[in-house]
């Protein structure tokens, strides 16, 4: 007779998995704030300069719009969890370490800002020309066009993409528990998959379920909300 080699989870101490579930998910919401507050300026800043120094925007400089745009296309579309591995030296030399929450977060700020970048300048790529040219007509300066015309013309899409761009953060942190970020991430592999405890993987995913779909309903009617003015 063939022993049994099949591994099953005890019983489930919600008392104790319980709070340090929460836990995780107060580090996985403190991972992505951080993450969206920095990466949301800077993408915001970079994604704004592709725009205004194309060869027809505001001010256009072709070295400057093609350096970030290289910078931005390498990148982007590294998978998070390799830019993870290769962006290790330079964050061992910003943060003094490659593991933990703080690594995790500096590697998400990289990641985020350039994602950031593009998903701005695609949504101000949208904006009716005619309404840049009418207030160049007037004599606007770039910036007060940039303050006054270009941000309130691309506000509600850009609020989508950045509830796009806080999605994909929460996936980031979802994957930063392979590098002992902390978080939900590294409460399901943990104390779920690796203890093949499925309940506990379950209500980990629920629990990311929910997250997302609270910051989608936000983002869209918020986006709503400018878009009707």
């Amino acid at each position: 007779m063939t022993a049994n080699t099949t591994v099953l989870a005890a019983d489930t101490n919600w008392s104790i998995i319980g709070p340090n579930m929460l836990r995780a998910f107060g580090d996985t919401l403190w991972m992505v704030t951080v993450t969206m507050l920095f990466a949301g300026i800077i993408g915001l800043a970079f994604g704004m300069l592709l725009f205004v120094t194309r060869r027809s925007g505001l001010l256009p400089s072709g070295p400057l719009n093609t350096f970030i745009n290289v910078l931005v296309n390498f990148i982007r579309p590294i998978p998070f969890i390799i830019l993870v591995a290769v962006m290790g030296p330079i964050t061992l030399m910003v943060v003094g370490t490659t593991v933990g929450s703080n690594a995790a977060i500096f590697v998400m700020i990289i990641a985020a800002s350039f994602a950031i970048a593009r998903l701005v300048e695609q949504n101000l790529m949208a904006i009716d020309p005619g309404v840049i040219e009418a207030a160049r007509a007037m004599g606007a300066s770039p910036w007060r066009i940039i303050r006054t015309v270009i941000i309130p013309e691309a506000l509600g899409p850009m609020i989508l993409g950045y509830t796009f761009a806080f999605i994909a953060v929460v996936d980031m942190s979802a994957m930063a528990g392979y590098i002992g970020g902390g978080g939900i991430g590294d409460f399901a592999i943990v104390y779920g998959y690796r203890a093949f405890n499925w309940e506990v993987t379950i209500a980990a995913t629920i629990l990311i379920i929910i997250l997302v779909q609270a910051a989608q309903l936000l983002g869209n009617w918020l986006s709503r909300k400018i878009m009707r003015r």
